[in-house]
């Protein structure tokens, strides 16, 4: 789950700030544990939660036309803290997953700037950290909501981290990714919506299950351009295990499937439905044809882009319904 042009610190200035560590000295290191997957995972659950709470009450059972002007209001007014929500359980995460040796070893070789291979922080340090940021994130759960998602994402974690499972098969690295993506989204909801979702909540619950499947089926996107990191630590990524050119043509087919069965779910009209397709096949066209490392950056931020615009169909579903009334 989980960039390198990210500016270094001098060597002189590193160690100043290591030998003399201030509390923005400390602060940043933090940051820099989650900096990667703010583009993936802290803005696009954060955009899913909202956009999705804004929507709820046209989907909900008893179906409800309009979109209440109070509950805007609420739901916006606790976009900050489903940002918050999304972070606080993201950091342990992250913690956990980037002070493992291999992990900083694959990091000195991509993303050298982060805080274990940039010196910043021991791995004994960042352990003392995530222990004290797990309970944390599931106080903060309890009290503001998604703690079914919060204490799910601490055994996925462990079983991505720590058995690595992550590393053991593309099926089991891509599977949990998908349910990583689903346990944030859901929880990111809860905590716009201030309430838990149930059984009566059949749509917003098919939903879920569609976007689990869409990211368990071409997250890969993001190993394309870390393939170089994935060989030196031994992972198995799609593209390492069945090759780089059935990985793509997989992934594009998959793309051009999942635009098709996302649009077709909401009925959409003609705008979201475009939108949709176009972001859906540039990552197609561009897997299959732009396929140098920096080429499969861009597409995995398109990636994101088409993740975020699938995040905000049943909005669109839902505004296409009122203008019907």
């Amino acid at each position: 789950m989980p960039t390198k042009n990210m500016p270094l610190q001098s060597n002189a200035a590193l160690s100043r700030s290591a030998s003399n560590p201030s509390l923005l000295f400390h602060t940043y290191s933090i940051w820099l544990f989650t900096l990667s997957d703010l583009k993936t995972i802290v803005v696009p659950k954060t955009a899913f939660g909202v956009l999705n709470a804004l929507a709820f009450p046209a989907h909900a059972t008893p179906r409800s036309p309009n979109i209440q002007g109070m509950k805007v209001t609420k739901v916006l007014l606790r976009a900050p803290l489903v940002s918050f929500w999304v972070w606080i359980n993201l950091l342990p995460f992250t913690i956990d997953n980037q002070r493992q040796p291999v992990a900083v070893l694959e990091d000195t070789h991509n993303k050298p700037w982060r805080t274990m291979p940039s010196g910043r922080m021991t791995g004994a340090q960042a352990r003392r950290l995530m222990l004290c940021l797990y309970p944390t994130a599931a106080c903060v759960s309890a009290r503001v909501g998604g703690i079914r998602q919060c204490l799910t994402l601490m055994v996925l974690g462990f079983a991505y981290n720590d058995l690595n499972l992550a590393d053991w098969s593309w099926m089991s690295r891509n599977l949990i990714n998908g349910m990583g993506f689903c346990c944030f989204a859901s929880g990111a909801l809860e905590v716009a919506l201030d309430t838990p979702l149930t059984g009566e909540h059949r749509v917003v619950l098919e939903w879920l299950g569609i976007i689990a499947a869409v990211v368990s089926s071409t997250v890969q996107t993001q190993d394309m351009a870390d393939q170089g990191g994935d060989r030196l630590r031994g992972r198995r990524s799609m593209p390492l295990t069945i090759g780089d050119g059935p990985t793509r043509w997989v992934t594009a087919v998959l793309m051009v499937w999942w635009a098709g069965i996302c649009a077709f779910y909401w009925e959409l009209g003609n705008g979201p439905r475009i939108l949709t397709g176009i972001l859906g096949l540039a990552v197609a066209w561009r897997t299959l044809v732009q396929r140098s490392c920096k080429a499969d950056k861009v597409t995995f931020r398109i990636w994101n882009a088409w993740m975020a615009c699938l995040y905000a169909l049943p909005l669109f579903s839902a505004i296409g319904k009122c203008a019907a009334i």
